[in-house]
């Protein structure tokens, strides 16, 4: 039984990144897929699809990398965990790497990037950092 679904799916991310893999499978979700979408506004993958199968979905998603083979997703963590939630105010909004990253929070507006979240002037429950 797994206990963090969001957490593997980020570690199936950065090893398929390691080797240097242009798609991942990993077992589809509502939550998944929105993290996936918000991956996508922000340009860190190119697409992602959702590939009905039985007796689960699969979400596939097409990984980006530079003209030369360079990394676009450098850094990718697991913020909130079962264990411990981190949730943030709009006021409190963290800044990656002064702009140049991005983190992915959970809002009542859906789930959204710290950028889009301060536009909708809405905090939530940060679920990854990333650049």
């Amino acid at each position: 039984m797994m206990t963090d679904p969001i957490a593997d799916m980020l570690t199936r991310i950065r090893n398929a990144i390691a080797i240097e893999r242009p798609l991942v499978d990993i077992p589809a979700s509502k939550q998944k897929a929105a993290i996936a979408d918000t991956l996508k506004r922000e340009g860190y993958i190119w697409d992602y699809e959702i590939i009905e199968q039985y007796p689960q979905n699969v979400l596939r998603i097409t990984l980006k990398y530079g003209p030369n083979g360079e990394l676009v997703i450098q850094h990718l963590e697991r913020t909130s965990k079962p264990g411990r939630r981190v949730y943030t105010k709009v006021t409190d909004m963290p800044e990656i790497l002064q702009g140049l990253g991005i983190c992915i929070l959970s809002t009542p507006k859906g789930i959204l990037s710290n950028r889009e979240a301060k536009k909708e002037h809405v905090g939530g429950e940060v679920l990854c950092t990333l650049w």
